[in-house]
């Protein structure tokens, strides 16, 4: 039997098809529910299979408010739609579709805080019922970080351990752990491995961003990759950072709009503004220099192309995380197989596609914007400090 090629998928929201939705997102007075949501992953399910895309990041709130502690009449959605959730994991392995979560950064396993880490390990749980429910083999994770540093680094990189011991076993069986950009480097999971056997996800991005340590990349891919079961085969996080100056914008003060009336409009030291400040403004946009643990809206193909072929050899599946979601994968594949066929053959993208990718590739000159809110991998942790 031949082997299935290498997948590609994406995070979440959908912009290469209008309408379509990632779950139920009506408020708690509406009664939302884990069913509608499925409806809407439905639908996802079908524009996946009709551009070809094998691999989708449900949700995190894909059961709103089922593990609201102030909201009882929503905790046993997950068990009201064990129907629903039997039919569309049985669509997901018809169309050999890889599914995942990846909880939110409020989802702690190392909190100090012994009833924030309940909390989390109850989303856990919920979420880790929903695949089991769907029928999902072991492939389809739940992706998590360590947290939160705490001001004692190696206590909370230990406290994990006993958060992880602490998880019911379908939780531990679904729970991936991933390298971080600012706090918890590769050295750092794979020290939590060795104690614990949790799976690991390698995030290109942020081990560039995170490597104190100084590890040689293809030694600790293959180490990441190890940690699967055989038979199992593992995925990774890729994405380019985002290059382009950041828009922040500012409220201008009575003083700034003073001196713009007097036509001697002034800017602090080093501020580059995107326009001149005008007299009657009350907001300014100020350009700045990129963050490199932010994702770009596409991934640069000549450096996924050198990092696959150092990768030569190893298997696994990639989650893209570029912000432009199922669009930046659009634009990857044909840019693949234009330079770096061989790369593109791993992914089953050939030859024989090429027409169909061009077409692809050319509808999407009517326009994109990427979304505006951070996605939960870019380093915007605070809140587990």
């Amino acid at each position: 039997m031949t082997e299935r090629s290498l997948r590609l998928g994406f995070p979440v929201k959908v912009m290469g098809k209008p309408g379509l939705k990632s779950n139920d997102t009506r408020r708690w007075q509406a009664g939302p529910h884990l069913k509608c949501s499925l409806e809407h992953v439905d639908k996802i399910l079908d524009y996946l299979k009709s551009v070809e895309l094998d691999m989708y990041r449900l949700s995190s709130d894909l059961a709103p408010y089922a593990t609201h502690p102030d909201m009882p009449q929503f905790h046993n959605m997950v068990a009201e739609s064990d129907a629903e959730l039997a039919a569309l994991g049985r669509k997901a392995r018809e169309l050999d579709m890889r599914l995942s979560f990846h909880p939110s950064q409020y989802v702690l396993l190392n909190s100090p805080n012994p009833e924030l880490t309940a909390k989390s390990i109850w989303d856990l749980s919920s979420q880790a019922e929903m695949l089991d429910r769907m029928g999902l083999d072991d492939e389809a994770v739940m992706v998590t970080h360590v947290g939160g540093v705490y001001d004692d680094h190696e206590a909370s990189r230990a406290r994990w351990i006993e958060g992880w011991e602490r998880c019911p076993e379908h939780v531990r069986r679904r729970l991936v752990l991933e390298n971080d950009d600012i706090r918890f480097s590769c050295a750092d999971v794979l020290w939590i491995h060795e104690r614990t056997g949790v799976r690991l996800i390698f995030d290109y991005q942020h081990m560039w961003c995170l490597n104190p340590e100084r590890l040689d990349m293809r030694e600790t891919l293959e180490k990441f990759l190890a940690s699967w079961p055989k038979g199992v085969r593992p995925k990774i996080h890729f994405s380019s950072p985002r290059t382009e100056m950041r828009e922040v914008k500012q409220k201008v003060t009575a003083k700034d709009r003073a001196a713009a009336k007097d036509g001697k409009a002034r800017t602090r030291k080093g501020e580059v503004t995107k326009a001149p400040v005008k007299a009657t403004a009350r907001v300014k946009t100020v350009l700045r220099p990129p963050i490199w643990t932010g994702h770009a809206d596409f991934t640069n193909p000549f450096e996924f192309a050198t990092f696959m072929r150092m990768a030569e050899g190893l298997k696994f599946d990639v989650m893209m995380e570029g912000k432009s979601k199922d669009i930046s994968l659009l634009k990857l594949r044909p840019d693949l197989l234009r330079f770096a066929p061989d790369v593109a053959a791993r992914f089953g993208i050939t030859d024989a596609k090429a027409e169909a990718l061009a077409r692809d590739e050319a509808a999407l000159e009517g326009g994109v914007s990427a979304e505006e809110e951070p996605d939960v991998d870019e380093g915007l942790l605070a809140a587990a400090e």
